[in-house]
C-alpha cells in the first residue's frame, strides 16, 4: 500500500466526484471475481470509485467492507462517504 498524502487525497477526490462509480457490490458481496475485476481497474486507472449497495450491508458497514477490499487489493482508501469508496493503487512501471 502506498502512503498518500493529504495533496494525493485532494486530488483524487477532485478527479472522482464527478464520476459515477464504476464497480457496484450487490447482494454476492466480494467474490474472487469482484477482486479481480477491482485490480485489473486499479491497473488501468490507479484511482477507483466504487458504490456498495444496500444488500450488500446486511452484516457489515461500508467502512468495513472498504478497508477489506483495500486489504485484500493492497490499494489505499482514499475515503469512504456513505456507501461509496474511493480506492487508489499506484501503477507499476
Amino acid at each position: 500500500m502506498s502512503k498518500l498524502t493529504a495533496g494525493m487525497k485532494r486530488r483524487i477526490k477532485r478527479k472522482l466526484s464527478g464520476e459515477k462509480p464504476t464497480i457496484r457490490i450487490g447482494k454476492n458481496k466480494v467474490s474472487q471475481e469482484l477482486l479481480k475485476e477491482i485490480e485489473k481497474q486499479l491497473e488501468k486507472k490507479e484511482m477507483l470509485k466504487i458504490k456498495i449497495l444496500k444488500t450488500a450491508l446486511q452484516e457489515d458497514e461500508a467502512k468495513q467492507i472498504a478497508s477489506r477490499i483495500a486489504e485484500q487489493t493492497e490499494a489505499s482508501l482514499v475515503e469512504v462517504r456513505g456507501h461509496t469508496f474511493m480506492l487508489y493503487k499506484r501503477r507499476r512501471k
